[in-house]
Order: C-alpha cells, then sequence, then structure tokens
C-alpha cells in the first residue's frame, strides 16, 4: 500500500492539472455582447482576402497581417470601452491585462522591422516599398511608449484612473489606427510590384513561407503565457461569416491549450478580452461587473 507521501507526489500532477483548469478561459462567464464591444472607437479592418477573393502570396499575406491587427485592435477597442469603468478589486488585472497588450504591440512592430519588412524588401529589390510605413511608425511610438510607463509607474493598481488612461490612449489613437489600416493596403498592393514574383515560381513559394513562417513565430516569440492568450481571445471566430473560424491554422488540442493551459496562469487578465475560449464575441466584463455590482447594491437596499 503506498504511504502518505507516494500518494502526494502520484497525486500531484492531477491537483496541478485541476487547479489549472479551474482558472482556464473556458471557465468563464461568456454572454452575448449587449453594451458597446470591441469593434469601436478603433474601426476594424476588412481583411483583403474578403474583398477580393484573390490568393495571390501579397493578398494573402496581408489578409493575415489585417488578422493579426484585427486582434490588437480589438484589444485597444476592449481597454478603450473599459477604461473608465473598472471596478477597484479589478484593476490590479486589468493593469496586467493593458500591459500585455503593449507588449503585444511592441514585439509585433519590433519583429515587422527586424525581420519581416527586410525580407520583403530583399525578395523585390527595393529599399523604399515600406518607407512611408516605417514613418507611421514613428508617429504612434511616443504615445505608446507614454501608455506603458503610466501602468508601470503605478505605486498601487489603487492609483490607477481611467480618464487618464484614456486621454494618454487618445494622443496616438488616430495614427495608430491609420497605420494599422494602410499597412494592409501597402502590403496588398505588392503584387503589382515589378519585381513580385510569378505564380509557379521558386521565388514565389519562397515567399510565401516566408510570410507563413514570420506569421507562425511572431505571436509566440512575444509571449506563449501572456501575449498567445490575449491574441487568441481577442480573436473573432465569427468574423467574415467564419471565413477565419480555423485561423491560424494549427490542431483543435493545441489551441485549447494555448488559450486554456497557457492563459491559466494569468487568468484573471483575460475577463477583459473582447472574446470568450471559442472565439465568439462577449459581453465586456467592466459592464457585466457593474450590472452585477448594481444587482447585489440594489437587493441589499431592499
Amino acid at each position: 500500500m503506498a504511504g502518505p507521501r507516494t500518494t502526494l507526489i502520484l497525486s500531484l500532477p492531477f491537483m496541478i492539472i485541476g487547479f489549472l483548469l479551474s482558472r482556464a478561459p473556458y471557465m468563464m462567464t461568456s454572454i452575448a455582447p449587449s453594451k458597446p464591444w470591441a469593434d469601436s472607437p478603433m474601426k476594424l479592418i476588412t481583411t483583403p482576402q474578403f474583398l477580393t477573393k484573390k490568393t495571390d502570396i501579397f493578398t494573402s499575406g496581408a489578409t493575415h497581417m489585417a488578422l493579426l491587427h484585427n486582434s490588437i485592435l480589438r484589444g485597444y477597442n476592449s481597454i478603450y470601452q473599459q477604461a473608465p469603468h473598472i471596478l477597484e478589486q479589478d484593476k490590479a488585472e486589468f493593469v496586467g491585462y493593458c500591459l500585455t497588450w503593449f507588449k503585444f504591440v511592441k514585439s509585433h512592430h519590433d519583429d515587422e522591422e527586424a525581420t519581416l519588412f527586410t525580407k520583403i524588401e530583399e525578395l523585390l529589390q527595393d529599399k523604399n516599398v515600406f518607407e512611408e510605413t516605417h514613418k507611421e511608425h514613428d508617429a504612434f511610438l511616443a504615445g505608446l511608449f507614454e501608455f506603458e510607463k503610466y501602468l508601470s509607474g503605478l505605486k498601487t493598481p489603487v492609483d490607477y484612473s481611467g480618464d487618464e488612461l484614456l486621454r494618454i490612449m487618445g494622443t496616438f489613437q488616430e495614427p495608430f489606427e491609420s497605420h494599422f489600416h494602410s499597412e494592409i493596403a501597402t502590403i496588398s498592393k505588392l503584387s503589382d510590384h515589378p519585381n513580385a514574383p510569378k505564380e509557379g515560381t521558386p521565388q514565389n513559394a519562397a515567399a510565401s513561407a516566408t510570410f507563413k513562417a514570420w506569421g507562425k513565430a511572431t505571436v509566440t516569440k512575444a509571449g506563449v503565457l501572456d501575449v498567445v492568450p490575449f491574441f487568441l481571445l481577442n480573436l473573432d471566430r465569427t468574423a467574415e461569416d467564419g471565413m477565419w473560424t480555423n485561423w491560424p491554422p494549427m490542431p483543435a488540442p493545441i489551441r485549447w491549450g494555448l488559450i486554456n493551459i497557457a492563459g491559466a496562469l494569468h487568468s484573471g487578465w483575460w475577463k477583459f478580452a473582447s472574446c470568450d475560449a471559442a472565439g465568439k464575441p462577449k459581453q465586456l466584463w467592466a459592464f457585466y461587473a457593474a450590472d452585477i455590482k448594481a444587482q447585489r447594491e440594489g437587493q441589499a437596499k431592499a
């Protein structure tokens, strides 16, 4: 018969798994949006492939970039909409959610500049194709860093001010939104570049592989335990008539694990996300929490 120590050791993995699953996003409340949602104030991007039905490498690459951008835009919008309504007990977790959004954007920006843009410029033998894009990046970075500085500099989450965060967000909202849309148009138009590789050529296959490899790595390298769950929980799988239900392509158990196992570490952050664990839009937590609080206060007075 196993002793208490052996029993504890054998039980430990199951206890850990049980703890993680109890915190997994799939366990969180999910109600269809009935109040402002994460589709404003920044306008979401209609993917080039949905619009044109074209499948060349640059249309496909721009489309996948648009899907990633939309996750970031929903993240911004979810922060903007909820910022003034955060209850005291939720402030610390909301700050964590906001800083993860910053980490996502910063990593995405750096990876574009260091890797993707350079490879496309080499492919097209043209160092000027992203000239305007670089300028657009510069236009919103100062405000973005102020966003991070304010949140990281809070002495305590109690000091968080929704009004101050909205003020900061307002300083870079316009150039940020403009860039995230125009970059998609820039990449789409590269299919008309005189040096764009022709369908069926080795160069075309290599370019396609470049886009796919970059897309697969860019989010995971930013952070599997924070940025990846943020990305997937702001990815609306019902958008564009469900055209992207299975995007990004990965086995269903892997997707489930990235959301629910990896996401369990910072589970409190993900209640502020725009979508649930199944990729469906959900009511933003701050409005749901405010409704619950009002109901309880009403019952107490009664």
